[in-house]
């Protein structure tokens, strides 16, 4: 799926990346942005989880999109760094032992709200499938 879509993006222009569909909403480059936030996040959680049970490890995901700036990004760096990203979670993911899946992370924002290994790997892929979507303008069910 990552070669997939890293190969598809390279058919949106740019100026396709960059226009808005309001002020209040991502551009597909944010939206992106947003997929590399993502895939951060859920990396350490993938990673601390197995050791620290109960850490918490959440985000901001609109603080995080404007602070990074990926309006103005390089929207070629970006696609890579996404790439990168995903195939390394790939690569937890398949390495990983069934021994920590039911090890507990909490992403809650404003107190506990703890979920298994296996929960948020399962998450992973439809949240993104969603927002790629967004990208490619289809209709992608989570």
């Amino acid at each position: 799926m990552v070669t997939e879509y890293t190969t598809r993006f390279s058919e949106i222009q740019e100026l396709e990346w960059v226009a808005k569909p309001n002020s209040a909403k991502w551009s597909k480059k944010e939206v992106l942005g947003h997929l590399i936030d993502s895939a951060l996040n859920n990396h350490r959680r993938f990673v601390v989880t197995q050791y620290i049970q109960n850490q918490n490890i959440v985000y901001d995901q609109d603080q995080w999109v404007a602070l990074q700036d990926y309006q103005n990004a390089d929207t070629r760096a970006l696609i890579q760094l996404w790439r990168l990203l995903n195939l390394q979670i790939a690569g937890i993911l398949e390495t990983m032992p069934e021994s920590v899946w039911n090890a507990r992370c909490d992403t809650g924002k404003n107190g506990e709200e703890l979920h298994t290994l296996e929960w948020l790997a399962a998450d992973y892929i439809p949240h993104m499938k969603h927002h790629l979507g967004q990208i490619f303008d289809l209709p992608i069910a989570i």
